[in-house]
């Protein structure tokens, strides 16, 4: 399950990434998946935690040593 401090940090860094890429008017296919994930987390809807469990298996496969 995931938990409102999560999800929080999740929206922000998605947010943040979100601002510079629109400032930026140039995004690739990678920089609007990062966009959808802003949408998913800031939005909360259903599927979250289907996107959160790939977000993180994602993340563990690309820091796994």
């Amino acid at each position: 399950m995931i938990s409102q401090g999560t999800a929080f940090t999740f929206a922000v860094i998605f947010g943040i990434i979100t601002v510079l890429l629109v400032r930026s008017r140039d995004v690739r296919a990678w920089e609007a998946v990062c966009v959808g994930l802003f949408g998913v987390y800031l939005g909360q809807t259903s599927v979250v935690f289907t996107i959160h469990s790939l977000v993180i298996w994602m993340i563990s496969g690309f820091s796994h040593t």
